[in-house]
């Protein structure tokens, strides 16, 4: 098994604690991960996006010329990025930051309204959790419990916070379960 998974959203959004809390929950499965970043020029505000591959056996470059998973969390990701899921993958999109609607019927296609979700819970910059929720739920490559006792052990320091995070992964998970329960 060998999953590639894109992550790209404006810089502020928490593209890359996604990407390092999936690279870590692999490690910790004893799985093989990589976790390559990229960042526009500009920070909060300019393009950010990370490549993670998790796998079974050795990777052999951490940067794939096709995905399986691309979790756009704004258009300019769809733009760019959308092209480079193969045939078979997944889309999961933040539709507060992504209105136009995707035109490829070869991939699955999962809409999450992170944003709403996050203000829902009282904690707007949980967004991220709820798209690493999400991806949980879509893929069946590291489990929501996985995931959880990863983000446990990297938020000891701010074990405050794990309660407000874990809600907001368990509601992306929800949003893809109903998703699926209605066809999508």
């Amino acid at each position: 098994m060998e999953n590639k998974i894109m992550i790209s959203g404006f810089g502020g959004q928490g593209v890359m604690l996604i990407g390092q809390l999936l690279g870590y929950t692999a490690k910790d499965v004893d799985k093989k991960s990589t976790f390559y970043p990229a960042y526009g020029p500009e920070q909060r505000g300019g393009t950010a996006n990370c490549t993670i591959v998790i796998s079974d056996n050795e990777i052999g470059s951490p940067v794939p010329t096709k995905i399986d998973t691309l979790m756009a969390l704004n258009q300019p990701s769809i733009d760019k990025y959308l092209d480079k899921i193969k045939s078979g993958g997944t889309l999961i999109i933040n539709s507060n930051h992504v209105k136009q609607k995707v035109d490829r019927n070869d991939i699955s296609i999962y809409e999450v309204p992170a944003d709403d979700l996050a203000r829902e819970l009282g904690f707007a910059k949980a967004a991220n959790m709820v798209m690493l929720g999400a991806y949980a739920e879509a893929n069946n490559i590291l489990t929501q419990e996985q995931i959880l006792s990863t983000l446990k052990v990297q938020l000891a320091r701010k074990a405050e916070f794990f309660d407000l995070n874990k809600a907001a992964i368990v509601k992306g998970s929800e949003t893809i379960k109903n998703q699926v329960g209605e066809g999508f």
